[in-house]
């Protein structure tokens, strides 16, 4: 019987690119879904299914609990793992990989179309002359401002190379810091978040979603940047306190916040944030490019194709699980 292995990921679907002709030519039985699903959606899928390459589907313990004993490897395409029980992935001996270094120069770049947007008046001048109009609101400059990094790992480092480039004055903090990295490019280490907060113009989250990191900017958090400030979130949205940041946004103590990612996905049509002016949300699209999504598909593929054939998978979240040959 060939192997059955379901894809739900949109823009591994939609990209043309060598990852559709790779798992086709395994000759196992492609099914697909347009996620990403929910928990109720997630559990009508699985059961029935050998492999998985999964976006940000609600992967919970009651999923995995369906899908076993038939699934046996599940790839997530991109880096965030927050939606699936990873504890329960390796419980129950599923290796769980991931496609890690494939997306970060388009994430970065993205994280700047966000900032220059809200800087510029960017949506209020298109919408002007679209209209027919000819409105202006002068902006700002990014030049000799201070970014604060949140999270320096690889998507952060672009930011602040990036952020050089355009005359501003990175400044960073992460658990894990690469100290060679910030020495060659003169990005000083802050000791501690609210460091960051205090000193920052723009603030850039660059970091994983976690509990410590759950609501990281709320009131309290807010209270203590700097008057103004314009925030950026390419990360997780509930990073971020939706009702604390529209508050903030209302009142102008924040004046910008530029986000790819909301605490619910897709939003409601009273969502608080999607309808505010100083507000920019994209439809999480910032690793959506052709490039990144072929690069990220290829490595989804691969590390699929490579576990079922009991080969070592480019990345693995749960290494300890013992990868096993299945076809």
């Amino acid at each position: 019987m060939k192997p059955r292995i379901l894809v739900t990921t949109t823009s591994f679907q939609d990209t043309p690119g060598d990852h559709h002709a790779k798992l086709s030519s395994t000759g196992w039985e492609i099914l697909t879904a347009r996620g990403p699903l929910s928990e109720a959606d997630t559990l009508a899928q699985v059961g029935e299914i050998d492999g998985y390459i999964c976006g940000d589907d609600c992967i919970t313990r009651a999923v995995l609990e369906k899908a076993r004993p038939r699934l046996k490897v599940l790839s997530k395409y991109g880096i965030g793992v927050d939606k699936i029980d990873v504890s329960s992935c390796t419980e129950f001996g599923i290796p769980l990989l991931f496609t890690p270094g494939v997306n970060h120069t388009t994430v970065a770049e993205h994280t700047f179309l966000l900032l220059l947007a809200l800087e510029k008046n960017f949506l209020f001048h298109t919408d002007s002359t679209r209209s027919g109009g000819w409105k202006r609101q002068t902006g700002h400059e990014l030049l000799d401002k201070t970014i604060g990094i949140v999270g320096m790992g690889r998507i952060g480092k672009e930011v602040a190379l990036r952020a050089k480039a355009f005359g501003m004055k990175p400044i960073g903090y992460d658990v894990f810091w690469d100290e060679a990295f910030a020495s060659a490019h003169g990005i000083p280490r802050l000791s501690t978040i609210d460091e960051v907060f205090a000193a920052a113009d723009y603030l850039s989250i660059h970091t994983n979603l976690t509990p410590e990191t759950r609501d990281l900017i709320r009131a309290e958090s807010i209270a203590r940047m700097k008057p103004g400030v314009i925030i950026l979130n390419c990360a997780r949205g509930e990073i971020v306190n939706t009702a604390d940041m529209a508050a903030a946004l209302k009142s102008g103590r924040i004046r910008g916040y530029g986000t790819d990612v909301l605490d619910e996905e897709p939003p409601p049509a009273d969502h608080p944030l999607t309808k505010l002016p100083n507000c920019v949300v994209t439809p999480h699209i910032g690793s959506r490019t052709h490039e990144s999504v072929q690069r990220q598909a290829l490595a989804a593929v691969t590390n699929l194709i490579n576990a079922m054939r009991g080969e070592k998978p480019l990345a693995q979240v749960n290494p300890e699980v013992p990868i096993t040959k299945v076809v």
